[in-house]
């Protein structure tokens, strides 16, 4: 079996098709992320019916508890399907971007209209995969910004939908990077502890400080638990950088919106999007973007 550097040799002398594969499996993880991105917040909530079930429906019996299982729903099973019609997708209306293109983004059994959001997943995780692999070289690094980038891309699709951050990709995401960081890959261990705390601090102070001065809560959890997740992987000088940039693209999108009438004032945005797109960010160009401005101050 070839070795971390026969692979890192073979990218050396090949790198066209190195990169070509990565934004191959890329395309392919961009397929499964929409599968999460749908289903995650489906079994999430049906994992909280059946807990309400469990704890307050104490009267029925285990049998009739069983009679209304629901059939099993995952990530694998049941096979993806058009939701107008039940078509089953088969493996040649499931190739990243192609099939939809080759479909004309419409379902093969009723014509009903396929999302555009599809190949944008697929095409935005095959582009992101590209970058990383651009930027980092093979080994556990490269790994690494791979798993984050796809779970941010996970987490930006789920709360655009939802206004919802699962704690089952944040809570992982924050114990990979503190695990990555005991070897240093990104930054050293002290700095990513000190980034998972005052990453989740500082957005639980501005939380608690804007719900008691105005009785609302500007902001949930699941955004504190991504910030505290990005300060274990890129330590907590990275901090600043990702509220600067998140809230600067998020005051532009809202300021659009409001402008475009396409959001109502009040309605609440999700931020952690701007977040997710912020850390990215950081993760490639953060030390060129720190750099640059404290020489522009000079």
């Amino acid at each position: 079996m070839p070795s971390l550097h026969d692979l890192a040799l073979v990218a050396e002398q090949f790198p066209v098709l190195y990169l070509a594969t990565l934004t191959l499996l890329g395309l392919l993880v961009g397929s499964f992320l929409n599968v999460v991105i749908h289903r995650l917040p489906i079994m999430m909530e049906r994992s909280w019916q059946q807990e309400y079930r469990d704890y307050f429906d104490e009267s029925s019996s285990d049998e009739e508890q069983s009679a209304a299982a629901p059939e099993p729903f995952n990530l694998m099973v049941p096979r993806s399907a058009c939701p107008h019609c039940g078509h089953a997708i088969t493996a040649l209306e499931n190739i990243p971007i192609l099939s939809w293109l080759m479909l004309r983004g419409r379902c093969r059994g009723c014509q009903a209209r396929i999302s555009a959001r599809y190949p944008l997943v697929e095409l935005s995780t095959g582009l992101s995969t590209l970058a990383i692999a651009w930027y980092f070289p093979l080994g556990w690094p490269l790994l690494g910004a791979l798993l984050l980038t796809w779970t941010l891309i996970a987490l930006t699709f789920i709360d655009l939908d939802k206004m919802l951050l699962p704690d089952q990709l944040t809570l992982p995401l924050l114990w990979l990077g503190l695990l990555l960081n005991i070897s240093g890959h990104f930054v050293s261990l002290q700095d990513a502890v000190l980034g998972a705390m005052f990453g989740y601090l500082v957005l639980w102070s501005l939380y608690w400080s804007f719900k008691l001065l105005t009785g609302k809560e500007g902001m949930g959890y699941g955004d504190f638990k991504l910030l505290a997740a990005l300060g274990a992987w890129l330590g907590w000088q990275a901090l600043p950088l990702i509220l600067i940039l998140s809230s600067l693209v998020g005051a532009i999108v809202g300021i659009t919106l409001l402008l475009l009438r396409r959001h109502q004032q009040g309605n609440p945005i999700p931020f952690g999007p701007y977040l997710a797109m912020a850390g990215w960010i950081a993760l490639l160009w953060g030390n060129n973007i720190t750099t640059w401005y404290l020489q522009s101050l000079l």
